[in-house]
This record gives structure tokens, C-alpha cells and sequence, in this order.
């Protein structure tokens, strides 16, 4: 099999802990200039912005010299830029750092912060705040968690060390172990272990359940209960998009706070912090592939609506 050349070093430094736009310029097409297919790529951003990039010499090639507005298309070059960050509201809370040592970093993420860069939110993630917090230019995730649930992420320090820690998460060799709050239903038999098939289309907000053969997998315990609330132990043995919020749902059961499950109710407006999903991503274990250290991380957050279901619904 070949192998595909990896891309050269992006010869801009990182802006607020996040990395710039890298673009291939891929074989085919009839654009005459970088700039002319850049431009019909980009048309989202805005008339004139990209033309205005290239004029400003903000698009540069791997050398790191402005790409001037006439050059012409070479497919496969590569070209780097920043893209205007979009206006993002702060969220209020600090990601707690668990453990680190000089080839991972373990932090617990509270809610309503991305892990990583993505659509509206750039520097307003973990990953980026991290970056920018501990010096650590190189720092990449390692595996995602949702934005509205809190709780622990493993990060990689080496990009060398990178593949080897995801290969953790795609071979299924890491224990994740999350804490829910949702109704109590006397009806439910646990423990049980939920198995069905969840597909998540382009798009669209919700995963649903669909017929045919499962690929997710989730042990669901009760740990206590009271006031018509309970607590529930989520051992998943799969890794599908809302996976955890899909399986408490379709027991009856869904998660406070859920915008999505059973239904999906109007967005959250930015900045309304006040109600956040009580799903926890609590424990964390794993062997080291790199140094072989047997790892066993524990998140120190509470879920608010079970520590203070008045103080989490706004009663108080």
C-alpha cells in the first residue's frame, strides 16, 4: 500500500491556540489561479474577503511568502491562512487539568465548552484554551466529547504520539465510565445492557435508532435515587454520536437538560448557561501505549441538578 505524504509544517504560527486553515489544492477543475479557486471555495465568507486576504498577503504557501493574487493553480500545492474568528460568548467556567506528564494531558472539561475548533466555536474550546494556557503549541485531542456534556479528555503533547493514543479509543482498550441525572421510572429493570443500531446524518442535530444489526452498546446501573430523580451509572462499549443521550431516551428515561432527546426543542441562546445536560463523562482508565503506566483518572465535578435540583432548574 502507499503511503500518503504527510503535509508540510504549517509555516504560520498558531492565533489565540488555533492552528490556521490549511488547504490542498486538489487535481482537476479549471481555475486559472490559487485565488480563483480559493475564492469560488470559500464563497461563504463574504464578497471580497477572500480577495482581500490574498491583496493583504495573508495567504501563504509551505516557504511562508504571501501567495500573490495572480499565482497560478498548482495542484496540490498547499496554502495556509487565518480565518476571522468568529465572535464567540466566553464560557464562565475553567477546564480543571487532572494529570500531566510530558506525553499526555487529562483535563476535565465543564459544560457547554467544545473540545476541539469547530464551526462557531474556535478559541472558545478546550483545546484552544489548553493551548494557550499551558504553553503547549502541539497539544492535540485525542478523542471528543460533546459540547454540553463536562468531563474528562485525554490529550496528546507529541504529535509523534498522537496515532497511538487514538488507537486507544478506536480498538476500544479505554474504560469510560459516565454519570447521568434523569428521571426515576420504578418500572425500569437495571442493571441492563442497551444494544441497538444509531445512525447520525449530516446535518442533522439528532442520531435516531434504526432497525438492523446494533452498533452501540451501553451498560446503564442505577446508583440511587430520590424525588422522582435518579442517578445512572453509563458504561459504554461503543463510541456512536450521542450515544449515551440516544439510550437513556429510548428507555424512557432522558437526560435533564437534553435539547435534543426525546425531542428537539429551540436552541439554546449563547450565554444562557444556566440549565446544562447532566451527563458526566466521570472515569477514565487505560494502559499507556507509550510508557505502559496503568492510568485510572476520576472527575472531582458534581451534576448540579442532583447536588441542587432547585439551584439547576432555577427554583432558587
Amino acid at each position: 500500500m502507499r503511503r500518503r505524504t504527510p503535509p508540510p509544517p504549517a509555516p504560520l504560527p498558531q492565533r489565540d491556540g488555533v492552528d490556521p486553515v490549511r488547504v490542498r489544492l486538489p487535481a482537476g477543475g479549471a481555475w486559472a489561479t490559487v485565488r480563483e479557486h480559493l475564492v469560488q471555495r470559500l464563497s461563504g465568507a463574504g464578497a471580497g474577503v477572500v480577495e482581500g486576504m490574498f491583496d493583504a498577503g495573508l495567504v501563504v504557501g509551505a516557504d511562508g511568502r504571501p501567495v500573490a493574487p495572480d499565482a497560478p493553480y498548482e495542484p496540490g500545492m498547499f496554502v495556509w491562512f487565518h480565518r476571522e474568528l468568529p465572535a464567540e460568548v466566553p464560557v464562565p467556567f475553567p477546564v480543571e487539568v487532572v494529570y500531566r506528564d510530558e506525553h499526555i494531558v487529562v483535563a476535565d472539561k465543564p459544560h457547554f465548552l467544545a473540545t476541539t475548533p469547530r464551526g462557531t466555536h474556535v478559541a472558545e474550546t478546550a483545546l484552544a484554551r489548553l493551548r494557550r494556557e499551558l504553553g503547549i503549541p502541539a497539544l492535540t485531542a485525542a478523542h471528543r466529547l460533546d459540547r454540553l456534556t463536562a468531563g474528562l479528555v485525554l490529550f496528546t503533547v507529541r504529535p509523534e504520539e498522537r496515532g497511538a493514543y487514538q488507537t486507544l479509543f478506536r480498538d476500544r482498550r479505554v474504560r469510560k465510565e459516565y454519570e447521568a441525572v434523569a428521571p426515576y421510572d420504578a418500572s425500569l429493570a437495571l442493571p441492563r445492557t442497551v444494544r441497538s443500531r444509531i445512525l447520525k446524518e449530516r446535518g442533522v442535530p439528532a442520531a435516531r435508532e434504526a432497525e438492523g444489526e446494533p452498533n452501540a452498546v451501553t451498560r446503564v446501573e442505577l446508583v440511587a435515587r430520590r424525588d422522582g430523580l435518579a442517578r445512572y451509572r453509563l458504561v459504554p462499549r461503543t463510541g456512536q454520536t450521542h450515544q449515551l443521550r440516544v439510550h437513556l431516551s429510548a428507555l424512557g428515561v432522558p437526560i435533564l437538560g437534553d435539547p435534543l432527546y426525546p425531542e428537539v426543542t429551540a436552541p439554546v441562546p449563547a450565554g444562557d448557561f444556566r440549565r446544562p445536560l447532566q451527563l458526566l463523562a466521570r472515569r477514565l482508565e487505560f494502559t499507556d501505549p507509550v510508557t505502559g503506566a496503568e492510568h485510572a483518572f476520576a472527575s472531582a465535578r458534581v451534576l448540579r441538578a442532583w447536588s441542587s435540583f432547585g439551584e439547576w432548574a432555577g427554583e432558587v
